[in-house]
């Protein structure tokens, strides 16, 4: 892997890259493919395809990829337990289910003091059996990727399924939209991303990380990192314990004193378009290849020239996916989703913008 698509802002990061290593692009024509699962035993790969509805499998031994699971509630994170069975948050079934070895599907957790949960996110599972998961509500805060619907709870929080009783704690109360979490490699502690920034600027976008008794209860919560770019999402840690978290312009690691980050930049994709101060703008956030793009329009902008908004955004849009990703523009499909100004938020972090007037 060549020097243009990392940097080091340590030194220990450098015995890290393997200049022979590269990116394989193992599927593309998902709408937002998230939290992936690796069975080891039967060498395949499993994923969530959130507002497609679906589950995908990579096998790794031909290189096919299939349906897994369709409808699949707007799946979202996923993890195994440690009887190797499929643990996995539904937004659109507002529960955490396991996938049994026979594949029956059981719900671990749909309730909490009984109210609905919001949308359960991400989840992890410790050494002792009990499952930890974070519950925001990005799944009924639209119809994108879930069911909108209010709050029964009215609040975003972080839960613990006993492994005996199957009773359900709210063990982290203080966050304004938990998201991606993980156990350090001693179990000791607890890392959870907020990605509150979401529904406004003012909110977190960092990493905090928790203490973690042996009988499960949290104490502490300081903040680990703030996002550099973007907003952390899913993460995990290698077995030195160093954190390997998603951003919006790549991988980002952090050692596990928390001092030094490094980062991994994939730059050949180009996501997602939103409105500005009265003007359209194009964040080229390079990630992975994919010529097929999503534009949310936001309805209020759009209401008065519909289809006049939209030749115009498609045209310059395209033009520079193309640039970005040396695709022939006849390969770049454009593809237009209404949604209210309300239901979402970009942060500011670009790294090249286009400016439309309305």
């Amino acid at each position: 892997m060549t020097s243009q698509y990392y940097e080091i802002f340590d030194a220990r990061f450098g015995r890290l890259v393997n200049g022979n290593a590269h990116v394989d692009k193992l599927f593309t024509g998902c709408r937002w493919a998230e939290s992936p699962v690796y069975f080891a035993a039967g060498r395949y790969l499993v994923w969530s395809d959130i507002p497609n509805e679906r589950m995908l499998r990579y096998d790794e031994t031909d290189g096919s990829v299939s349906v897994f699971r369709q409808p699949a509630q707007n799946s979202n994170g996923n993890t195994t337990d440690r009887e190797g069975r499929l643990i996995t948050c539904e937004h659109g079934g507002r529960r955490v289910s396991r996938t049994e070895h026979d594949g029956s599907i059981t719900t671990l957790a749909d309730k909490w003091r009984g109210k609905r949960l919001n949308s359960p996110n991400d989840v992890v599972v410790r050494s002792d059996g009990s499952i930890w998961f974070t519950d925001p509500a990005y799944g009924i805060d639209t119809d994108y990727e879930g069911n909108k619907a209010e709050s029964e709870i009215g609040a975003c929080h972080v839960y613990r399924i006993d492994p005996k009783s199957g009773e359900i704690e709210a063990v982290i109360t203080d966050m304004v939209r938990p998201n991606g979490l993980a156990f350090s490699v001693d179990e000791k502690l607890l890392y959870v991303v907020d990605t509150g920034r979401t529904h406004g600027p003012q909110n977190p976008a960092h990493m905090r990380v928790f203490k973690v008794s042996d009988k499960g209860k949290v104490s502490g919560g300081e903040v680990f990192a703030d996002c550099t770019a973007g907003l952390f999402d899913g993460f995990r840690l290698d077995t030195d314990g160093r954190i390997w978290t998603s951003a919006a312009d790549g991988i980002h690691c952090y050692e596990p004193d928390g001092k030094a980050q490094h980062a991994l930049y994939l730059r050949n994709d180009v996501a997602l378009c939103r409105p500005a101060h009265g003007q359209w703008r194009k964040n080229l956030l390079r990630r992975t290849s994919m010529p097929f793009v999503n534009i949310r329009i936001v309805k209020e902008v759009i209401a008065s020239d519909p289809k006049g908004k939209k030749a115009e955004i498609s045209k310059a849009v395209t033009a520079a996916i193309a640039k970005a990703t040396g695709l022939a523009q006849s390969d770049v499909w454009v593809v237009f989703e209404e949604v209210a100004a309300r239901d979402w938020y970009v942060g500011e972090t670009d790294v090249e913008t286009i400016r439309l007037k309305k």
